[in-house]
């Protein structure tokens, strides 16, 4: 029989406590372990009556149903890579707006990086890659197509550039998406899109919020009340539920976009990444958070779902 030496003995015992200390200095009580992921998603501050004022970490307070589940990360998110969707099948008289839209990107600071896109043929053709060069990104902005688009799927064009998002996506993620919301590739007969589930997913999983623009085609079809009503619901699910907001005033073209855009701008200045431990599993899941403030008069967009990645 083999025997430990009493000395032996004394440096195994030594060994196994330090193995111990030291795991509890690398996985602290209440952070994230084998089991549970931390996920990050973007949170926008607004303020109901005026614009909101800076959020510190012990303002906010999260919650996964009723159980409240601590903050472990709260910061301002200084890169945003901010992708402008434009859809070629809108009706040409749009372009009368890019002075507006030249005027939005211009405005926005070098740590926003842009990259312009046209929805046709259920995908996005990047006329732009993202640049922090404003000017070359607004010159990609172009007359649409109008009745040249008529295949056009605004979400699986979302889907298609979300696939192709850059690695290096920036601390916040954006799409300006301006659209009839009329699916013409799928047929836009349903009330719910039939792709509409499967892009607020892809979108959630990259944390990526999708602002949404109505803007009417050129094809009369697509101005049928009940194509118009559908898309317009359609494109205001897939903008709440990512954490944004969508923009239309009845089913008409409006008269300017300016508002739209000027109002987009103050919520991208009033961005924060919120972090927290969550149990993703082997497969990784949604969660479902609402993110909540004792600061009068300031309410918080946030995704219907955060996908946090599996272990």
């Amino acid at each position: 029989m083999n025997r430990i030496s009493g000395s032996k003995r004394r440096t195994l015992a030594f060994l196994t406590a330090s193995v111990a200390i030291l795991a509890l200095i690398v996985v602290p009580p209440g952070r994230a372990t084998a089991a549970s992921g931390l996920a990050t998603t973007t949170v926008t501050a607004v303020g109901k009556k005026q614009p909101p004022p800076p959020i510190k970490k012990d303002d906010a307070e999260s919650f996964q149903g009723k159980e409240r589940v601590p903050v472990a990360d709260w910061r301002r998110g200084e890169t945003l890579f901010l992708a402008i969707l434009i859809d070629d099948s809108l009706d040409a008289e749009v372009a009368s707006q890019w002075n507006d839209l030249k005027a939005f990107i211009d405005a926005q600071p070098q740590t926003t990086y842009v990259a312009v896109a046209y929805s046709r043929n259920a995908s996005a053709a990047v006329a732009q890659d993202f640049t922090n060069d404003h000017a070359l990104a607004a010159k990609a902005l172009r007359i649409t197509t109008g009745s040249g688009g008529a295949f056009s799927s605004p979400y699986l064009s979302v889907q298609d550039w979300i696939k192709r998002w850059p690695d290096h996506g920036g601390d916040r993620r954006s799409i300006i998406m301006i659209s009839s919301g009329v699916d013409y590739f799928r047929g836009g007969f349903d009330p719910i899109d039939i792709d509409l589930d499967s892009t607020v997913e892809q979108a959630q999983k990259k944390n990526i919020n999708v602002w949404t623009i109505y803007y009417p085609d050129a094809g009369h079809v697509g101005r049928r009340f009940f194509r118009v009503f559908n898309a317009q619901s359609n494109l205001s699910r897939l903008s709440e539920e990512t954490g944004a907001e969508s923009y239309y005033l009845g089913s008409g073209i409006p008269v300017t976009l300016k508002p739209y855009f000027e109002e987009i701008q103050g919520h991208l200045e009033n961005q924060y990444l919120l972090s927290f431990a969550g149990n993703a599993g082997k497969k990784g899941k949604f969660e479902r958070i609402k993110v909540t403030t004792e600061i009068p008069n300031v309410e918080f967009l946030v995704p219907s779902a955060v996908f946090v990645s599996p272990q």
